[in-house]
């Protein structure tokens, strides 16, 4: 009998998950909007709510790991915890909570990865430099084939360190947003 994703340590886990980076994939932004759709009806209650489709799968043309990563931006009266027992109501795994900086997974079996995986990320809005990343590289498609090549150098190195793997992209991810920003100003 296989251990329950819970029992796993962090290496078993990253053994069972590896990175993998797939071609882009337009049916990726359908993925997203079906879970957005269902996303929207399990938060209904909130006025001030914003999900968006974030991560490399919403940057046109690059590889990326086939994982939907959604933003959901909560306004700063909005009842966090209210969201988050709903959020995992509705399917999802609360992996990581810090105050506001909530992360959630769905997909993820013990035996593997399903068929549509995401990772959902619970904000207060205006905490969303992903937003600004994603426009960035979508804006400018040198840098996107940039961010691409980083990536696909790095994932043989990390493929079972998920960890490493992000830290190695911070500076490259870091410079875009900060361009961003200051190209895109007030956009969100």
């Amino acid at each position: 009998m296989s251990k329950e994703l819970s029992e796993m340590t962090l290496e078993e886990l990253w053994r069972l998950f590896p990175i993998q980076l797939t071609e882009h994939n337009p049916g990726w932004a359908d993925v997203y909007r079906e879970m957005e759709a269902k996303l929207t009806q399990v938060l209904a209650e909130f006025t001030q709510v914003r999900i968006s489709h974030i991560g490399s799968t919403a940057v046109n043309g690059i590889w990326a790991k086939p994982i939907i990563d959604i933003l959901v931006e909560l306004g700063q009266d909005e009842d966090m915890d209210r969201a988050v027992m709903l959020i995992e109501q509705s399917g999802f795994i609360c992996m990581n909570r810090k105050k506001d900086h909530i992360s959630f997974n769905s997909g993820y079996t013990k035996d593997g990865f399903a068929d549509k995986v995401y990772h959902l990320h619970l904000r207060r809005r205006g905490d969303n430099d992903e937003l600004y990343f994603r426009d960035y590289l979508n804006e400018f498609p040198e840098m996107a084939k940039e961010y691409e090549r980083l990536k696909l150098g790095l994932w043989k190195q990390y493929e079972f360190d998920r960890d490493g793997y992000t830290a190695a992209k911070a500076e490259f991810v870091l410079r875009c947003t900060e361009k961003a920003k200051e190209r895109y100003e007030d956009r969100y």
